[in-house]
């Protein structure tokens, strides 16, 4: 059985859920479902982008392809396709 979680559809979202609905589309071509399903949830989405930035984008030992890297690993781990 597949797992169902309400979220807010692309198409009717408005305020500050399309703005961050708009931002991901423009940084990767596309709404991910890890985004949607905080969709409920603006302030949510606000303080996870802060936190993904903080550990992708921030100062660090680990180049960026690095990072990639170890979140590729985690995931595959995890037995996460995301």
């Amino acid at each position: 059985m597949k797992p169902w979680i309400e979220v807010v559809d692309e198409d009717q979202a408005r305020g500050p859920i399309k703005a961050h609905y708009d931002a991901a589309r423009k940084r990767a071509g596309k709404v991910f479902n890890i985004l949607k399903i905080m969709s409920l949830r603006p302030r949510q989405i606000t303080y996870s982008m802060g936190f993904y930035e903080t550990v992708m984008f921030g100062d660090s030992g680990l180049s960026r392809a690095e990072r990639e890297l170890v979140a590729v690993v985690v995931s595959r781990a995890n037995d996460c396709f995301y």
